[in-house]
């Protein structure tokens, strides 16, 4: 008998979305959103940086819709709207009025959508790698989200996320493009972002007014040498958002949290953790 997939945590009902989400740890609720890449799910983007951060902070790791084990409605839009309402969603479902936010690329994008939207839903933002703001899209997002499935084609691709390519190894690619091939994954991810896809960059932009009102305490993290989104992003980001800090890790691609894991826990942690000090 299989034993169950690690990516398979807790299931609610989140704005109408039937959510796979893990919650591990105790502490002040840290919701945090992985990114868009094929075959991705909330327990891969972060299962190397939830046990440290369980240990000071509640931590919940949805799949997003479409992403992961999360509900793929026939009908349904992919798009930030929706995704803001079923993160909003969650946290109503969970009971929580606040939380710090932790967004991956997309998720970045999401985390920043949320904090305009409904400022009084977060205490504290992180973004890492972020979308969010206009850009052109990258060759490597290009490539990322145009993935047709392969394994050479996830092999491929891979080599753009991070700077170490021993990270990057053939066992890996093997269960990124498994993991892309389950039922239903490759149709919703195909159904994302199709070509030409700098529209998906626009729409996943907010409005410059918007971000530089925000006025949540904000951590912003990029990889020296990211070759999905621009270190630009992250450079426009800080000098747009008053209360932020912006930490960059070199020999380091759009992975922060898989190449660097445990200074990233420690950034992370200890940024949440003023919070409560200053409390």
């Amino acid at each position: 008998m299989n034993a169950p997939s690690p990516e398979i945590g807790q299931r609610i009902d989140a704005a109408g979305i039937e959510t796979n989400y893990h919650d591990v740890g105790d502490g002040h609720p840290l919701l945090m959103i992985h990114g868009s890449g094929p075959g991705v799910s909330a327990w891969a983007n972060w299962r190397l940086v939830m046990p440290a951060l369980a240990r000071q902070a509640r931590v919940i790791a949805p799949d997003m819709a479409g992403f992961g084990f999360s509900a793929r409605p026939d009908g349904y839009t992919y798009s930030m709207d929706n995704w803001v309402a079923q993160a909003v969603g969650l946290l109503d479902a969970l009971d929580i009025e606040r939380a710090d936010l932790v967004g991956n690329s997309f998720g970045g994008a999401l985390a920043l959508a949320l904090a305009i939207r409904h400022p009084d839903r977060v205490r504290r933002l992180v973004l890492m790698g972020s979308v969010g703001v206009p850009f052109e899209i990258t060759e490597g997002l290009d490539q990322v989200w145009g993935y047709t499935p392969s394994f050479e084609n996830m092999r491929r691709i891979m080599d753009y996320f991070a700077w170490d390519r021993s990270l990057v190894n053939d066992e890996l690619a093997r269960l990124r493009y498994e993991a892309s091939i389950r039922p239903g994954f490759q149709e919703s991810f195909a159904a994302m972002f199709p070509a030409p896809r700098q529209r998906w960059v626009d729409a996943m932009s907010s409005a410059e007014a918007d971000i530089r009102a925000i006025g949540h305490e904000t951590l912003i993290i990029h990889g020296r040498d990211d070759q999905v989104i621009p270190m630009a992003n992250s450079l426009a980001l800080h000098e747009m958002i008053s209360r932020s800090q912006l930490h960059v890790f070199g020999r380091c691609g759009h992975w922060t949290q898989i190449e660097h894991a445990a200074r990233f826990a420690q950034l992370v942690g200890n940024f949440v953790a003023e919070a409560k000090a200053a409390a």
